[in-house]
């Protein structure tokens, strides 16, 4: 394959918001461009993950070659296609950094919505070339005049530079193929220079090892040259090279401006790390790349093997997964009630439960999960700030000098009506009101500042209920402030149960702690003897239920006579209860416990 000039390269993705039709555009380019056969494609080709196709949307950023003539010239076109959902934010910005354009792509019916702006705002940090596409224009119900409005009050855009096109139909993606060339810079970078590559992808193929995504900075990559991973120090021969199209397709070398993969033999995990540069080895090296900013892992929930024996599967899987999404981190940790396990943090609750999935799925694990919570910050008394990522690891409330929690400026894209519903689910969460902007008569965007607990569990649902599926959010963390949170524990039998604390606003710990030892109440078993369930903050008891013990009707010989020998026998079972209490231990049932850390959160 003869080298390709720089000046005939496009490097774009497509970014909108959830459910726009990113993947099904994607297709068509796909369709027209030669690069899949008819008879090869199927509907959202490159979202090839089975829980993709389960769920109906994209989760993995998915890189692909196209070569496309235009004015009696070749062009090579490589489209990263993008995941929409909010948690998947990270993937986008990844894939942002190794492109000079951006596809943004608004619905000719939905208009912008709260990731629309989200990921436009991310495109211009970014620097890039934005090319504004509108999609669906074939649907009868369609609003394309009323939307460009409203991607130029919001976004800025010019209407004139907004192109029509149709996902489905195909309409207008030519247009959009041409624009895309005309528009979006070729990619600077000498191809003569030293190697240095931008690792911004990679998974672990069973039989190859690590197969690591690349965009070529400058200099050239070929067969058999031996390269140097910087961040670990580590130098590999180059086995084989190539570019997605979409599936792998090798060929002898790669050249600045260009995006394919690297296999390298590499068998261990810990040797490829996403945002690394890839360089020549020996001297005469590049210099290091800027990387990618570290993710920031909002939710933690605690994941163990339902079998204490498959803990070694689980870190394995645990493993194998981390190197393809390096948004999620893990690490061991052990509960009294659940026995050995991991520590997990993601970015939002709707990647926790995509990673669960993909264990299940993928290693065929059975797993038990506990009940999700924020990271918090603390300043003790000597002035060391704690980040804490699980309840148990608070310290005693005498060491705390202040208590922080973090928060988040909320966008919510909605109908006009319901602005009254969900300012008052916003109030209720004890939000901040910041600012409404109307981006239309019938539209506006309303941002609050909320704390992230209260937006991680239910915010979604409930806005969906408030505005009848119509509104959608955006949010991104603003930073830790101080709030009035304590640690609310649970004893069973007098004894602290480490997996069942959490941390709660201090004017909802009397709800919650009277909710779980109700519920647990419901869900221990009966013993031989008395089990008292509390709720307590610090040394204070805020809650209790009672489990009566079993009884023996010890007086059921004695037949009338003297009240005295009933009372003998009853002090003596009284007794009996008493020195089984002081050495007997509760037992309680894992449904018991998950019951509970359900309740906990829906209540």
């Amino acid at each position: 394959m003869p080298p390709i000039d720089c000046k005939h390269i496009r490097n774009y993705s497509i970014v909108a918001h959830i459910d726009h039709g990113k993947s099904t555009l994607a297709d068509r380019m796909l369709e027209k461009t030669g690069t899949l056969q008819l008879r090869e494609m199927r509907e959202q080709t490159l979202d090839d993950m089975e829980l993709e196709r389960q769920r109906g949307i994209t989760i993995k950023a998915r890189a692909v070659a196209m070569k496309f003539r235009y004015k009696n010239e070749d062009y090579e076109l490589n489209l990263i296609d993008t995941p929409g959902h909010v948690d998947f934010q990270y993937e986008v910005s990844r894939s942002l950094a190794c492109c000079e354009g951006a596809v943004l792509l608004v619905d000719a019916f939905q208009g912008v919505e709260a990731q629309t702006v989200a990921n436009a705002f991310a495109a211009m940090e970014h620097d890039l070339t934005i090319v504004p596409v509108l999609n669906k224009v074939d649907l009868k119900h369609a609003r394309p005049d009323e939307v460009i409005a409203e991607m130029e009050s919001v976004l800025a855009i010019n209407p004139d530079d907004v192109l029509r096109c149709s996902g489905k139909s195909g309409e207008g993606v030519e247009q959009l193929l041409g624009a895309i060339v005309e528009r979006v810079p070729p990619p600077t970078g000498d191809p003569g220079a030293a190697l240095q590559a931008m690792v911004f992808d990679s998974h672990y193929d069973e039989f190859r090892g690590a197969i690591t995504y690349v965009r070529i900075m400058s200099g050239t990559v070929r067969k058999g040259q031996k390269i140097r991973f910087i961040r670990t120090g580590t130098n590999h021969d180059v086995l084989e090279l190539g570019q997605f199209v979409p599936q792998r397709r090798s060929c002898d070398q790669l050249q600045a401006g260009q995006v394919g993969y690297l296999i390298c033999n590499i068998k261990s995990l810990g040797q490829v790390h996403i945002g690394d540069t890839v360089t020549i080895a020996g001297e005469g090296g590049a210099p290091a790349l800027p990387g990618y900013r570290q993710p920031q892992r909002m939710v933690y929930c605690g994941l163990y093997p339902s079998d204490g024996q498959d803990f070694e599967e689980l870190r394995d899987a645990l493993g194998k997964l981390a190197i393809n999404d390096p948004s999620f981190e893990f690490e061991p940790e052990t509960s009294d009630a659940l026995g050995f396990g991991f520590r997990c943090g993601f970015l939002g609750l709707l990647h926790m439960e995509i990673v669960q999935q993909r264990l299940e799925g993928e290693a065929n694990l059975d797993l038990v999960q506990t009940a999700p919570n924020v990271t918090y910050e603390i300043l003790t008394t000597s002035g060391e700030v704690l980040h804490i990522h699980n309840p148990q690891k608070v310290p005693d409330s005498g060491l705390i000098e202040e208590f922080r929690q973090p928060v988040v400026k909320v966008n919510f894209v909605l109908p006009t009506d319901s602005i009254g519903p969900v300012m008052q689910m916003c109030t209720d969460r004890r939000g901040e009101y910041v600012r409404t902007e109307y981006l239309s008569p019938t539209r506006a965007m309303l941002t609050f500042n909320l704390p992230l607990a209260d937006v991680i569990y239910d915010m979604h649902d409930k806005l969906k209920s408030v505005t009848r599926g119509y509104g959608t959010m955006d949010y991104e963390v603003i930073g830790y402030f101080p709030a009035e949170l304590v640690k609310l524990d649970i004893l069973v039998g007098g004894n602290r149960v480490d997996a069942l604390s959490i941390i709660c606003d201090r004017r909802d710990a009397d709800r919650r702690g009277r909710a779980i030892v109700k519920k647990l109440r419901t869900e221990i078993d009966r013993h031989m003897f008395e089990i008292a369930i509390q709720a307590a903050i610090g040394s204070r008891i805020i809650a209790r239920e009672t489990i009566s013990a079993m009884r023996k009707n010890v007086t059921a010989k004695c037949y009338g006579g003297d009240i005295s020998r009933k009372r003998k026998l009853w002090a003596k079972q009284k007794e009996g209860k008493k020195r089984m209490k002081s050495i007997g231990s509760v037992d309680i049932p894992q449904k018991a416990f998950l019951a509970v850390l359900d309740t906990s959160e829906q209540k």
